[in-house]
């Protein structure tokens, strides 16, 4: 049993030099993109009471979150799952603006199980939100956050999935399903099983233009969906049409802002369905069939906590980013390591405080180890010349 310590539970990682220092150093980048497009920094505890977490998004990760009893109180907790519902309470209850408000988080969160967005159980998750306007603008912003995302992590080719949840929402509201019916539905959708749709429409009585609509939802999908929506789709009732005008209106805000950017759409996908009050997306990169950074709108998460505004955000893992990025190495600004000698000679000592200040890594050597300077990382040395303290090439001196 002791040789077996030093393994993890399965899904849980350790992150070791030198991708802890890739990762830190993209950590500073992004919160410092953030900042400048004016999202402000918070921090939502790792802990908290479990009627809080499953509020809002949160009664979509009931099955992935953690629960334990507090040992002061009795009541119940939870290891947050996601941050988005405490994010939302800090906008309803503590900060209450009556302006637009740019908020952003970084921190890990466990799942009870790995899910298809981060591939593991402890997400060092990262995400920007907008609270108090509802429009394309403030949509078209977040999925501008994105990209940029993307990029500062080294990913060069993505695109973006675009849905909206109104769509299957007010087709099913046209049809009449109870819950029951428009949750198995949405199952089906989610798995684009034709025959299992088309038996459930069938099943429930559904016929004519409502059932043609609502089987149409699984094959409409790809750049043209949009186009083709017009037509299968022309039965349906108004919000259904609200939901389609809106999603061609952030299409085009889109192409003036990220024209370079692939937008698909697919009107089946419905992620996050229970919360999300309007546009859905996802990010995808090249060769890996999951998003690589999802959000939305869900513009009722701050109801419960006294005062609900409109909202729109995304969230991604910061190991998921290194996992795709393409030479992120180079973000860690290594210029070569220096070993100092152990000595409180005070012009050394200047020496090595003026190297550190430059940004360069100086590392006593501590006595009592002789060993090659090579072993610590090291290409140079300080060495005394002339009165002067200097770094030299280690090859430079093992040649003199």
């Amino acid at each position: 049993m002791n040789e077996e310590r030093w393994l993890l539970p399965a899904g849980i990682e350790e992150v070791l030099p030198p991708e802890a220092q890739i990762i830190e150093s993209l950590r500073r980048d992004l919160l410092d993109l953030y900042a400048g497009w004016g999202y402000e920094l918070v921090i939502p505890p790792f802990i908290d009471y479990l009627e809080s977490l499953l509020t809002g998004t949160g009664q979509d990760l009931d099955l992935q979150t953690f629960k334990l009893i507090d040992q002061l109180t009795g009541r119940l907790l939870g290891v947050r799952a996601d941050m988005t519902p405490q994010v939302a309470r800090m906008d309803a209850h503590h900060l209450r603006r009556d302006v637009p408000t740019r908020l952003c988080y970084l921190g890990t969160v466990l799942h009870t199980r790995p899910d298809g967005f981060a591939s593991t159980r402890s997400p060092l998750q990262i995400g920007a939100e907008i609270y108090g306007h509802a429009g394309i603008e403030s949509d078209a912003e977040i999925l501008q956050l994105v990209m940029l995302t993307l990029r500062t992590a080294g990913i060069t080719e993505s695109y973006l999935d675009l849905g909206h949840v109104g769509i299957y929402r007010g087709l099913a509201c046209q049809a009449g399903l109870d819950a029951a019916q428009e949750h198995a539905l949405f199952g089906a959708l989610q798995r684009k099983a034709v025959p299992e749709i088309e038996s459930l429409i069938g099943r429930f009585g559904l016929s004519g233009p409502i059932a043609d609509m609502l089987a149409s939802l699984a094959e409409l999908n790809g750049a043209d969906a949009l186009v083709r929506a017009e037509e299968a789709l022309r039965a349906a009732d108004r919000p259904v049409r609200e939901a389609l005008d809106y999603l061609r209106g952030l299409a085009e805000e889109l192409h003036r802002w990220l024209p370079e950017v692939g937008v698909h759409y697919d009107l089946a996908e419905l992620r996050g369905y229970r919360y999300k009050t309007g546009v859905v997306f996802a990010a995808f990169v090249p060769d890996w069939g999951l998003e690589i950074a999802r959000g939305g709108r869900y513009d009722d998460i701050g109801q419960v906590f006294g005062r609900a505004r409109p909202a729109v955000g995304f969230s991604t893992d910061l190991k998921g980013l290194l996992r795709h990025g393409k030479r992120l190495e180079e973000r860690v600004q290594d210029s070569g390591r220096i070993l100092a000698p152990w000595s409180s000679d005070p012009a050394l000592r200047e020496a090595v405080e003026r190297l550190r200040a430059s940004g360069r890594i100086v590392i006593n050597a501590l006595p009592g180890f002789e060993q090659d300077p090579r072993q610590l990382g090291c290409q140079q040395q300080l060495v005394s010349r002339d009165g002067r303290w200097e770094p030299h090439d280690i090859d430079t001196i093992d040649n003199q």
